[in-house]
């Protein structure tokens, strides 16, 4: 019983250390995800802040029907139905199959064979973990194909109200100044890339500019302070979504991310258009923070609360004209 109780011990090890990592774990988990409205799959225009390419979305609910990314896709029907993705294998033969290398591995291990039998002495330990080793690599890139391949069901997000907020004077401001009419370098000008015929341009004011800096320190604060509630009222419900599951996936393992002192070193416009009685805006931001990870016990997993991290990002935002602005969309820089 000991042995049988060793071996379950050493295999929830394993599994975890070969699990796959949370690579960042402060807001949108270094991934891109959210939507950009009829653009979801058109790249943003490059900036003086992000000079080169945006990373395509690994997690959206619009549904792709553009020939390839960076060309343009066809406008979605709204629709705010949450996609069915079909369990965790995504069904069909690669359900069967996984199904039957887990359960063998699984319960050779119970019934003291192994994973997959012949597991005496030493050496058949050793043959053991690396049993467990290839069936967590299976496992890993399984889920890892079957995330990049996710596609949600439609949906123009739903828009929520927010309350008053005030304006964060910087450099972000100063950086954009002047940034709708010129696009950036590299870029187009607003509203000039990709989309629909549809699509007009939006002249962003520098009151937009400060809004974004505004949501930017917010939606870290809410993180930090795992308030879902101020997540929904500060991003679409289709981000607010992710940031849910995000903050979920990291209290499964028994920790805590916090983000403090946020500050926008610079930032520049990429594009702005409307379509659809939505406005969209996207922009490129560099920012430092303060990001660290820490599990139950209050030990530090990840970051160092001592040392300052500078990120850049591609944000996108969408309102209702006159309405205030909610994070749709957050995109890694490539």
């Amino acid at each position: 019983m000991r042995r049988r109780a060793r071996l379950l011990a050493a295999f929830a090890t394993l599994a975890l250390a070969l699990a796959p990592a949370i690579a960042d774990a402060r807001p949108g988990g270094g991934a891109s995800s959210g939507s950009r409205g009829s653009r979801s799959y058109s790249a943003p225009p490059s900036t003086r802040t992000a000079p080169g390419t945006a990373t395509p979305f690994n997690r959206t609910e619009t549904p792709r029907q553009a020939p390839g990314y960076g060309q343009t896709a066809p406008r979605p029907s709204p629709s705010y139905t949450t996609p069915n993705r079909g369990g965790l294998f995504g069904g069909g033969f690669m359900s069967g199959l996984m199904g039957g290398l887990l359960g063998a591995g699984i319960a050779g291990m119970l019934f003291g064979g192994g994973a997959f039998g012949g597991m005496s002495g030493g050496a058949g330990f050793l043959g053991f973990l690396l049993q467990i080793a290839i069936i967590a690599g299976i496992v890993w890139l399984v889920v890892r194909m079957l995330r990049n391949r996710r596609a949600a069901s439609t949906g123009n997000p739903a828009m929520a109200g927010i309350g008053p907020r005030g304006s964060v004077p910087g450099s972000y401001a100063r950086e954009m100044d002047g940034g709708m009419q010129r696009g950036a370098m590299g870029g187009a000008t607003a509203g000039g890339m990709g989309g629909s015929a549809a699509s007009r341009p939006v002249q962003v004011s520098e009151a937009d500019f400060a809004a974004f800096e505004t949501s930017l320190v917010r939606i870290n604060e809410a993180w930090s302070r795992q308030d879902v509630s101020a997540l929904q009222r500060l991003a679409t419900p289709e981000m607010a979504r992710y940031f849910e599951q995000d903050l979920r996936d990291l209290a499964a393992r028994g920790w805590r991310n916090e983000t403090r002192d946020v500050r926008l070193e610079s930032g520049d416009l990429s594009e702005a258009w409307a379509e659809d009685g939505m406005e969209y805006a996207t922009v490129a931001m560099r920012f430092s923070l303060i990001d660290v990870t820490r599990d139950a016990s209050g030990q530090v997993v990840e970051g160092d609360p001592n040392t300052r991290q500078t990120v850049t990002e591609i944000w996108t935002f969408v309102r209702r004209p006159r309405e205030a602005w909610l994070l749709s969309a957050v995109q890694q820089t490539g």
